[in-house]
């Protein structure tokens, strides 16, 4: 009998400012993610530790967004963000995944 691969599960999370939270949900949606959370924060960093070292401008105001998806949703969901949300410009967001080796629910 030959066994089943089962797709790879992702836990993504993703990190911006406030004012994208209703267009990342959509977009995240739309994307095929899953068991969608969202949390509210604050930057911790001093804004003169961010602008010597880093560059970049201090955004109080952050939304942390997580979510599941399959490795190829995760995919094009990250390549989404590099050409809708400019992910890879500075003081946009910052966007990650974690492989869940498995899932009960």
């Amino acid at each position: 009998m030959a066994s089943v691969e089962t797709p790879t599960i992702l836990h993504l999370v993703l990190i911006a400012g406030r004012k994208q939270k209703d267009k990342l949900l959509a977009a995240l949606a739309g994307h095929g993610g899953h068991i969608i959370n969202v949390y509210y924060g604050t930057g911790a960093a001093k804004t003169s530790y961010l602008s010597e070292t880093l560059g970049l401008v201090h955004e109080e105001q952050k939304v942390l967004i997580s979510c599941l998806a399959s490795k190829t949703e995760a995919d094009a969901i990250f390549g989404m963000l590099l050409t809708e949300f400019r992910f890879d410009k500075p003081n946009t967001g910052v966007a990650y995944s974690i492989p869940v080796e498995k899932l009960s629910y």
